[in-house]
């Protein structure tokens, strides 16, 4: 399934950014769909955005959408989420995961993805 290793979080103030990266190896996932998820505490994980093989298939979540920003580099073997405009209630546990060709559930499905990282956190402070 691969390893996956997020980086990039971290205490940034109301209205700052951050751009989290996704490092994955092990595996060719030049032809997976790559997805970004986060968790707050005592919340379930939600979905953020995903990228398709091809980087110009970009997909978001309504609360990223102007904000969020999600890229890939397959030279790299690494995905990105560039994240502006940050508010207090991003705050949660950043998740990257793979959602490998073929699969038929939603981008947006935390099932459809079969290999994870452990996160990253990041704090938005008001």
């Amino acid at each position: 399934q691969g390893r996956l290793v997020e980086s990039g979080g971290g205490l940034v103030q109301t209205g700052g950014s951050l751009r989290l990266s996704c490092v994955v190896s092990g595996r060719d996932f030049s032809h997976d769909t790559m997805g970004w998820f986060r968790q707050a505490p005592g919340t379930e994980r939600e979905w953020v955005a995903s990228v398709g093989w091809a980087a110009s298939n970009t997909y978001y979540e309504n609360f990223a959408k102007g904000r969020f920003t999600v890229s890939r580099d397959n030279a790299k073997n690494t995905v990105y989420l560039e994240m502006n405009s940050l508010k207090p209630e991003d705050t949660a546990v950043y998740y990257c995961a793979v959602r490998p060709a073929g699969e038929p559930r939603a981008v947006s499905s935390t099932w459809a993805y079969e290999a994870w990282g452990e996160g990253t956190q990041v704090t938005v402070s008001s």
